[in-house]
């Protein structure tokens, strides 16, 4: 869909600037985008390899490890029918302090991890209500049914979690801000504390009345 829209939309562009007469400055704004997408790539290799770099090092010193710990907690509020030694966990922790320091792109891996681990337990879950009651039934995520196409309740508080994404440090934005030549990149950082918290709030407050409705 995303290609359609794309296409329309530089197709508008370059008969609008073939009909108003402005053909060329449609090429050299085309030009200049490439250029800048070139110099936009190289920018953002350089902090995600930096970002990726000291989450490495706060990895190698046992850091990660200790925060993992220290946010089971809240695993295990937002999970509660996770069993406590599932490796769902251990990968739902990394995704969320990636996403917590700004580090997005370090966070994708352990959230497809995560992702397969629920699905797998969500394949066992399903198959083994089919197996024991053979008709559709309320399984241990408090869905209906044992259909393993429907992703359980675990897996869309996981999704939402990590779309509303709380961050202390937005290092993608800071790092556009600085290639587009911001007076103070970092002044966005406070603002984007209030945005993603609140957002995050209302993803904790949605999930927990949706796994309400749904054993209710």
């Amino acid at each position: 869909m995303l290609n359609y829209i794309w296409a329309f939309m530089i197709a508008v562009g370059v008969l609008y600037g073939a009909f108003t007469g402005n053909i060329e400055a449609v090429s050299n704004a085309a030009l200049d985008s490439a250029r800048e997408a070139v110099d936009l790539c190289i920018t953002m290799i350089g902090v995600m390899g930096f970002w990726v770099g000291l989450m490495e090092i706060a990895k190698n010193s046992g850091l990660i490890k200790r925060m993992t710990r220290g946010i089971q907690p809240f695993v295990s509020f937002m999970f509660p029918r996770l069993p406590k030694d599932h490796a769902a966990r251990e990968y739902i922790s990394a995704n969320l302090i990636a996403n917590i320091l700004g580090l997005g792109w370090a966070c994708t891996p352990a959230g497809l991890k995560a992702m397969e681990a629920l699905q797998e337990l969500n394949e066992e879950e399903c198959a083994r209500n089919q197996g024991v009651h053979g008709t559709a039934n309320a399984g241990a995520f408090g869905r209906p049914g044992f259909d393993p196409r429907v992703a359980s309740n675990e897996m869309c508080t996981f999704l939402i979690l990590n779309i509303s994404s709380l961050q202390l440090i937005p290092v993608s934005v800071i790092a556009y801000r600085t290639q587009y030549g911001s007076v103070n990149p970092t002044a966005i950082v406070g603002p984007g504390i209030l945005a993603t918290l609140v957002s995050t709030l209302a993803g904790i407050v949605f999930c927990k009345l949706m796994d309400r409705k749904r054993r209710a």
